[in-house]
């Protein structure tokens, strides 16, 4: 059995003396997993010990794991402008509860940060909370992010903008997109987009099928990710002629066909990246509808979605509001596409997408409801009920929570990746996925209770967050 040992720290000072025996360690850096001893010293990783032979008897991955801290490459943290919902510090203390030591926050703001005075006011805040997790920022690609004009790209990058989005929504113009690709290649930035087009989706509510005829909700189509996919990648294209190192990253990716382009894309040699959010990876539409299986569960023998009216699925009253997301929850069909491409590396990264709310903004009619779902806290039991069905390892979850996100920011946000190297500052997570934690509205750490899962009990329960050597989680039990 994993034996935790830590002595001389709270939360939000340095780790005194850790020492972690007969654990589950995962490196995906060094492509290394299996039984190990960890020792923190003063804030400062001293001894990585891989075990083997008799030493390393009776430790699995089903017990303590104990990985580099996790890198969300999409966030939101609604300060300034939207405190009510959640603010740097109640953002932070969520990504540490959720396994997070580094968190990249989209700009759509208010002010939206497409100036590098709002962006030194959103670091300054993030400093001011004392909190360990590090927060990275994202720039706008245009002023406002309304796709009119481009922001002052080379301001926001010198104030330590990690890259360009106008995520919220997508880069409307694509003469806008170019050159914000063009110019963010220069500074070694990349432009991620929100891919949606949305002479598709305007007034749209739900994915396009069956769930959504049934239930009476405006369909949204897969068209409408699919073609903004494709307009991106032939800008992309366009754009490498004039500058060599442009680069873009397509987030919150939810569709069969939308991922296999990427896929295709990345054969071809283009500088693409892609991530998937743990709610597409386990939800499907059927949950408006009021089922609650994962959706690996909502696929029969052959792959194709089963009808939840057909199967006695639905346990749960329909349109909750919680599960109004952009882009929508998915077909279980499209939801198998979203692990398949996981598993074979069309998907780099696994991102939150968290998106705190208020009750005014949530509680509401569905197609009212705002979009989104509070699910930093939530993520890693979602990733782990999928790693437990086999069909995803736990070094391809937990890379895809590290190195994936990394490498797409084009190694900003690296510090969460250092996790399990001797001699450097301590940055790591220890779950143990023997134990589950219950989602309560109450246990989270988020101001944002929006969420689909309140009630169920998830596996991964997150024992310790080290940031940058200090604690930023301690579970109480």
């Amino acid at each position: 059995m994993a034996e935790i040992r830590v002595a001389g720290s709270d939360v939000g000072r340095s780790v005194g003396d850790l020492e972690l025996s007969r654990a589950w360690l995962v490196d995906p850096a060094s492509g290394r997993e299996g039984p190990g001893d960890l020792i923190v010293e003063g804030g400062v990783v001293r001894s990585v010990v891989w075990l083997e032979g008799a030493d390393a008897e009776e430790i699995d991955s089903g017990g303590v794991v104990v990985s580099p801290g996790f890198v969300d490459l999409h966030a939101h943290f609604r300060e300034p402008g939207f405190e009510d919902a959640e603010t740097l510090g109640s953002g932070s203390a969520a990504a540490a509860h959720g396994g997070f030591t580094t968190v990249c926050l989209m700009p759509n703001t208010s002010p939206a940060i497409d100036e590098a005075s709002v962006l030194a006011r959103v670091r300054d805040a993030a400093t001011r909370t004392g909190s360990p997790i590090e927060v990275l920022v994202y720039g706008a690609v245009s002023v406002g992010r309304d796709g009119e004009t481009l922001a002052a790209l080379g301001e926001l990058a010198d104030e330590g903008a990690i890259g360009f989005s106008d995520d919220g929504a997508p880069v409307r113009s694509p003469a806008i997109l170019r050159n914000a690709l063009v110019y963010a290649g220069m500074l070694g930035r990349v432009v991620v987009d929100h891919p949606e087009d949305r002479t598709l989706t305007e007034g749209a509510e739900a994915n396009e099928g069956l769930v959504a005829s049934i239930l009476g909700l405006r369909g949204w189509p897969t068209a409408g990710e699919t073609a903004a996919v494709a307009r991106d990648l032939a800008v992309l294209r366009d754009a490498l002629a004039d500058e060599p190192n442009a680069r873009l990253h397509l987030t919150h990716l939810s569709t069969s066909d939308a991922l296999e382009l990427v896929r295709r894309a990345k054969a071809a040699g283009l500088p693409v990246t892609c991530d998937v959010t743990p709610h597409h990876l386990g939800l499907t539409d059927e949950w408006i509808a009021g089922a609650r299986r994962w959706a690996w569960e909502a696929v029969d023998g052959h792959g194709r979605a089963r009808s939840p009216w057909a199967d006695g699925a639905l346990v749960a009253a329909p349109y909750d509001p919680s599960l109004r997301v952009n882009p929508p929850l998915r077909s279980a069909e499209d939801a198998a596409a979203v692990m398949a491409a996981l598993v074979d590396g069309t998907v780099d990264a696994i991102a939150t997408d968290h998106a705190p709310h208020t009750r005014v903004d949530k509680e509401v009619e569905f197609g009212l409801a705002a979009n989104g779902i509070s699910g930093i806290e939530t993520a890693l039991g979602v990733v782990l009920a999928a790693v437990d069905t086999g069909r995803l390892s736990l070094a391809r979850a937990v890379a895809a929570l590290t190195t994936g996100p990394a490498t797409a920011l084009g190694g900003w946000g690296w510090s969460g990746t250092r996790g399990l190297v001797e001699g450097a500052p301590a940055d790591l997570v220890v779950f143990d996925r023997g134990s589950t934690w219950r989602v309560e509205a109450d246990g989270l750490l988020s101001r944002g209770k929006n969420s689909p899962l309140l009630g169920r009990e998830l596996g991964g329960r997150v024992l310790l967050t080290v940031a940058a050597g200090r604690i930023a989680y301690e579970d109480a039990g």
